[in-house]
C-alpha cells in the first residue's frame, strides 16, 4: 500500500489542551495576540485567554525559596523538622545557579541517605500540550536518570476504570482510541443511552491537542438523523441539542452514585424478557451465569430488577422497564462518562455497562455497545487516522515502589504500610523528597486539609511552577518553568487531525526556564547529564523525536516531510481514514483470530481473576453497593447535598483559573456553587449570595447559581478554583476561593483500584453571616531579603 501524504499546514499555529490558536502578527511581524483556528468548527475560548494568563502578575518570575527551609539548611537543622511551616511562611529569591545547587545538593543527600526510593516523582500529564516539553515526561526521565523514584499509576479521572477495564474488556487508552466515528454514530445508532451526559465543558481538551471541536455537531447531527438521547444524571444540562431538536432528548433526573443500580435492572428486564442475545453471550463473553445469577436473586434472594432499582435511583419503575424493551430492538450505544467512576465503588458502573451492552449483543456493530465516553475528552469519535506521535523515552525506572495516582496523603502519612492493588499487596516508601513538575495536588486531590497535614512530612519538596498558586506556595523550592508559548515544540493528539510545529511566541517571562534546561542543569551537577541529555539540545530533540515519529506514521500508511519541512511549513494536515472507526469490529469478526487483552480473551461478566484475588468490595461480577456516602445514607440528616465536583466549562483543571474567562465566571469573587430552585429557596437563598458549603472535612466560600436544569438535593460546585485556605491544614478554617476539594473524600474507590472517589461527597449549605473576607488566591506571596 503507498502511504499517504501529510499536507503542509502552512498556517502559524500554537497548540494547547484545549485546542489550535493562530498566532496574529502585527506589520513589523511581532506577536500580538492569538486568534481561534479557522478550522475548528467549536473552537474554545480558553486557547484565546492564555494569551494575557501566560504574561500576568500571577507568574513565578525567579527561583524562591521558603524562607524557613532555607534557614533550615543553613543552620543544619534536623531534615525532618523542616517542613511545619510549608505554606505559611515568605520566600527569598535566589539566583539561578544557587538555587540549582541547593536542589542537586538536596537530591545528593536524599538519595545517598535514604536511596532512590526516598524520591516521590509527583506529575500530571496535563501540564503541556507539546511531546518534547512534556513535565511528565521529562521528571520521570531525569529522575531515571539518578537512580530512580516512586511513581504513580493511572489517573484521578480514571483510576478505577483503568485499573478495572483491562481484566474485563480491554485498556483504556486503546477504547480511547477506537470509539466510533461521529459518521459511523450518525449512519447507525439510534439510541443514545447516557449515564452522566456528554459535557460539551469537558469535549473542549484534548491531551495532546484539540483541533477541531465536534461533539456539538457530533451530537446535533445524531439527532438530525433520528437518534434519541436518553440521559440519566442529576445535571440536566450536561447533555444539549439545539432547540429545534430538544424533542429528541430526554432528561431522567437520577440520584448521584446509583448508575450501577439502574444498569443491573435494565439487565435484569432483558434477561427475564428472554431478550437477551444468547448467541453474543456464547461466542464473544464468559460467566453469564454467574452473573445473571446474581441479578436474578439466586446468590442473595434479591432480584435486581425495576422494581428493586426505581426506590434506590428514584426513577421510575415502569421507565426502566419500557427503556429494557428500546434497547433490545434498536440499534443502541450505551455511554457512561468518567465522572461515574470517581467515586465509592467506582469499577461497577463501569462494568455493569459493559454487562448490559453485552446482553443487547451490539458490541463491535457500527454505532452500538459501549462507549467510556463521548465527553470526557475531545478526541474520542475522531475520524482522523491513528499516526503515533513524537513522544520522549523516559528511560528506565530502577525502583518498583509505586502507588495509585490518588494514594499520595496515604504515601505520606503512612510509610511502611501495605495496600492492595490489582491482586498485589504493596508497601507505602517512606518519602523523604518530593520533585513535582507538571500538574497541581493542591488542585487534584482530596480532602486538601488533610494532604496539607501529610504535607509538611517530608524532607524537601521541589516544584516547578509557572504561577503562584497552593502548589507553589506548599513548597520548598520554587523553580519556574516556560509555558507552551515561550519555548519549541511539537503538538499532536490521538486520532488528531494536525501535527503542528509550535514555534516559540514570545520570550519566557521573568527568568523563566524549560524543565529540560532545569533537569539538564541539574544532570550535569549529579554527573548524570549524558543519560539525561543523551548530548542533544532541545531543539535536536525536537527533531529527533520528530525523525522518530516519521518511521511511525509510514508504518501506518502516512509519509511525513522531513523536519525542516514540518517547521517551516508549521506543521501538516494528516490523510483522513480510509474507513469507518467501529469499535471491537475485528474481535466481532473473528473473537479467536482478533482477541481481547483479557486473560480469557472474550468479554468477562464474570472475572476469575478479579474473584481469586478476595476482595470484598470488588467481587466477581458487576454488583450494586451503597456508596458511603449518599443520599439514602443516615448522614444525609446532617449533610442533605449530594455535592457534585465536575470538570469546569472556564479552565481546564485549575490551570489559569486567573485568565479573564475564569474570572467573568466567579460570583461574589468565587467559584460559582449550583442548587436548584427549590434548595436555595428552602434555604433562603437568591441568586449572587455568598454562601458556606460545609461538611466534617471542611468548609469553604462559593457564589450561588440557582440552575432550574439540576435535581433537587444535589449542589455542583465544579473544581479548579485555586485553593485559598485560611490556615492550611486546619479543617475548621475556611477555603475562600470555593475549591470542592476542601470538603471531598480521600478513600479508595475500592481495594482493586484505590482510585479517586471525589463524587461520593455530602454537604450542607447555608448564607455565610458577615462580612465576605477577601480572598488571596492570586496574589503572589510575600518575598523577604536573605537573612
Amino acid at each position: 500500500m503507498t502511504a499517504l501524504a501529510a499536507q503542509p499546514l502552512n498556517i502559524e499555529l500554537t497548540s494547547s489542551h484545549w485546542g489550535a490558536a493562530e498566532v496574529v502578527r502585527n506589520d513589523r511581524g511581532e506577536p500580538t495576540g492569538l486568534r481561534a483556528f479557522r478550522e475548528d468548527p467549536a473552537p474554545t475560548p480558553q486557547s484565546l485567554a492564555m494569551w494575557q494568563a501566560y504574561q500576568s502578575a500571577q507568574r513565578v518570575q525567579r527561583p524562591a525559596v521558603r524562607q524557613g527551609f532555607l534557614r533550615a539548611l543553613e543552620r543544619g537543622t534536623d531534615p525532618d523538622a523542616r517542613g511545619q511551616g510549608r505554606g505559611l511562611e515568605p520566600f527569598v529569591e535566589l539566583p539561578w545557579d544557587e538555587a540549582l545547587d541547593i536542589v542537586a545538593a538536596e537530591l545528593r543527600r536524599v538519595i545517598g541517605t535514604h536511596g532512590n526510593s526516598s524520591v516521590f516523582g509527583g506529575s500530571y500529564g496535563w501540564s503541556s500540550a507539546g511531546r518534547f516539553h512534556h513535565a511528565q515526561s521529562q521528571v520521570h526521565r531525569f529522575l531515571n536518570a539518578t537512580g530512580g523514584y516512586v511513581r504513580h499509576v493511572d489517573s484521578y479521572s480514571l483510576g478505577a476504570g483503568r485499573a478495572l477495564l483491562p481484566h474485563v474488556l480491554c485498556t483504556m487508552d486503546h477504547l480511547l482510541a477506537h470509539q466510533h466515528d461521529w459518521a459511523t454514530l450518525e449512519a447507525h445508532t439510534r439510541l443514545f443511552v447516557s449515564f452522566g451526559g456528554a459535557p460539551a465543558k469537558n469535549a473542549q481538551v484534548g491531551a495532546g491537542a484539540a483541533s477541531e471541536h465536534r461533539l456539538p455537531e457530533g451530537l446535533t447531527a445524531l439527532a438530525r438523523a433520528g437518534c434519541r438521547f436518553i440521559n440519566f444524571t442529576p445535571v440536566g444540562s450536561d447533555l444539549a441539542l439545539p432547540d429545534a431538536l430538544a424533542h429528541a432528548l430526554e432528561w431522567i433526573p437520577i440520584r448521584p452514585g446509583t448508575d450501577t443500580a439502574v444498569m443491573l435492572a435494565l439487565g435484569t428486564e432483558i434477561i427475564r424478557a428472554g431478550a437477551h442475545d444468547q448467541d453474543f453471550l456464547q461466542r464473544y463473553c464468559v460467566g453469564f451465569e454467574r452473573w445473571s445469577a446474581y441479578l436474578l436473586g439466586q446468590v442473595d434472594g434479591i432480584v435486581k430488577d425495576a422494581d428493586w432499582a426505581a426506590p434506590i435511583a428514584q426513577v421510575p419503575a415502569q421507565r426502566l422497564r419500557d427503556l429494557a424493551r428500546q434497547l433490545v430492538g434498536t440499534r443502541s450505544l450505551i455511554n457512561v462518562a468518567w465522572s461515574l467512576q470517581r467515586a465509592d465503588h467506582g469499577e461497577q458502573p463501569f462494568w455493569a455497562a459493559v454487562g448490559l451492552a453485552s446482553l443487547l449483543g451490539q458490541i463491535g456493530l457500527p454505532g452500538g455497545g459501549v462507549a467510556f465516553a463521548y465527553g470526557p475528552t475531545n478526541g474520542v469519535g475522531s475520524p482522523h487516522r491513528l499516526v503515533p506521535g513524537p513522544t520522549l523515552p523516559q528511560g528506565r525506572n530502577a525502583v518498583s515502589d509505586f502507588i495509585p495516582v490518588a494514594r499520595i496523603t496515604d504515601l505520606l502519612e503512612r510509610p511502611g504500610e501495605t495496600f492492595t492493588y490489582c491482586g498485589q499487596t504493596q508497601q507505602y516508601a517512606h518519602i523523604r523528597l518530593i520533585y513535582w513538575a507538571g500538574g497541581n495536588p493542591f488542585h487534584h486531590h482530596q480532602d486538601l486539609h488533610r494532604l496539607a497535614r501529610a504535607w509538611r512530612r517530608p524532607q524537601t519538596i521541589v516544584v516547578h511552577e509557572q504561577f503562584w498558586n497552593a502548589h507553589a506556595r506548599m513548597a520548598d523550592i520554587v523553580l519556574p518553568a516556560t509555558s507552551m508559548l515561550e519555548r519549541d515544540d511539537i503538538g499532536h493528539g490521538t486520532r488528531d487531525g494536525l501535527m503542528i510545529a509550535m514555534r516559540q511566541v514570545i520570550a519566557p517571562v521573568g527568568q523563566a526556564r524549560d524543565d529540560y534546561a532545569i533537569f539538564a542543569a541539574l544532570a550535569q551537577r549529579l554527573g548524570c547529564a549524558d543519560t539525561f541529555t543523551e548530548g542533544r539540545s532541545a531543539r535536536q530533540w525536537i527533531a529527533h523525536l520528530y525523525e522518530e515519529a516519521r518511521g511511525k506514521a509510514l508504518a501506518a500508511d502516512v509519509a511525513l516531510p522531513e523536519f525542516e519541512a514540518f517547521w517551516e511549513a508549521g506543521g501538516v494536515r494528516l490523510p483522513a481514514n480510509d474507513r469507518p472507526v467501529i469499535t471491537f469490529d475485528t474481535f466481532r469478526a473473528d473473537p479467536q483470530t482478533h482477541p481481547l487483552g483479557t486473560p480469557s480473551g472474550r468479554i468477562e461478566l464474570f472475572s476469575e481473576r478479579i474473584a481469586s484475588w478476595g476482595y470484598a468490595d470488588c467481587p466477581g461480577h458487576p454488583v450494586w453497593f451503597e456508596p458511603a456516602e449518599w443520599l439514602g445514607s443516615p448522614l444525609a440528616s446532617r449533610f442533605p447535598l449530594h455535592l457534585l465536583s465536575d470538570q469546569p466549562h472556564t479552565k481546564l483543571h485549575s490551570q489559569l483559573d486567573h485568565s479573564s474567562v475564569s474570572r467573568d465566571n466567579k460570583v461574589a469573587g468565587r467559584e460559582p456553587i449550583e442548587l436548584s430552585p427549590a434548595d436555595a429557596h428552602a434555604r433562603g437563598l437568591s441568586e449572587g449570595a455568598l454562601v458556606r458549603v460545609f461538611n466534617d472535612r471542611g468548609s469553604c466560600l462559593a457564589g450561588l447559581r440557582i440552575n432550574p436544569l439540576l435535581r433537587e438535593g444535589v449542589a455542583r460546585l465544579s473544581t479548579g478554583a485555586w485553593w485559598d485556605p485560611v490556615l492550611p491544614g486546619d479543617a475548621s478554617q475556611l477555603d475562600l476561593h470555593g475549591n470542592p476539594n476542601t470538603l471531598t473524600r480521600d478513600a479508595g474507590a475500592s481495594s482493586l483500584s484505590q482510585g479517586c472517589t471525589a463524587q461520593t461527597c455530602l454537604v450542607q449549605v447555608a448564607r455565610h453571616e458577615g462580612p465576605a473576607p477577601a480572598h488571596r488566591a492570586f496574589e503572589p506571596p510575600t518575598f523577604v531579603a536573605r537573612d
